[in-house]
């Protein structure tokens, strides 16, 4: 049985250039509901937030939707979740969202989405936690931060013992095995060799 019962999806409140983030976000959230592993995430309904809840949502799956109270009006919560937590301000956010979920995955976004990344990434290279992590890396779109990671590998900002831990995937349909894969692995300390892990 696996030990992911919730996944924490960090993404963009807008839709993005290309359809294919969209496309990814709402066939996250269908993979989700058919492995009967909930959604955790931002509580809007805009941009790809929608897409993956909705995707949840339209196949049966748990939803729980955190959001601060000052955005309830600017990212049009959706109230259709299965669980609603409207917080006092962001800081309030992200910790409920990391006390909620098993494991996260991070899709295109903008600078929120990003600092939300950096952050947990940040928490797990500094051992405040085990949960697995994975860049849905559609059409390229982390390519850049990859790029600036192995730049600071290269001048010795990122050392050897203190690397950022996450996987890499191009589809929304690698995520699940991936993040189910990495928690076994985590759990046994067997070691895997993941679908792409950062040079």
């Amino acid at each position: 049985m696996s030990s992911i019962r919730s996944v924490c999806v960090y993404c963009g409140s807008s839709r993005g250039r290309n359809p294919a983030y969209a496309e990814a976000a709402r066939i996250l959230g269908e993979e989700l509901a058919a492995s009967g592993i909930g959604l955790v995430y931002g509580g809007g309904g805009l941009g790809l937030m929608g897409e993956v809840a909705k995707g949840s949502l339209s196949g049966g799956g748990r939803v729980t939707g955190i959001i601060p109270e000052f955005l309830v009006q600017k990212e049009r919560m959706l109230d259709e979740v299965t669980d609603l937590v409207v917080t006092q301000n962001m800081h309030e956010r992200k910790m409920t969202m990391f006390e909620r979920s098993d494991a996260f995955v991070a899709l295109p976004g903008g600078i929120g989405t990003l600092e939300e990344l950096v952050e947990i990434s940040t928490w797990s290279q500094l051992g405040q936690h085990t949960k697995p992590i994975v860049l849905l890396n559609v059409a390229g779109f982390w390519a850049p931060l990859l790029e600036l990671l192995r730049h600071m590998r290269e001048e010795a900002f990122l050392r050897p013992g203190l690397d950022v831990s996450f996987g890499v995937v191009d589809t929304p349909q690698e995520v699940l095995p991936y993040l189910q894969a990495e928690a076994e692995r985590r759990r046994e300390t067997v070691p895997l060799r993941p679908v792409r892990q950062i040079m």
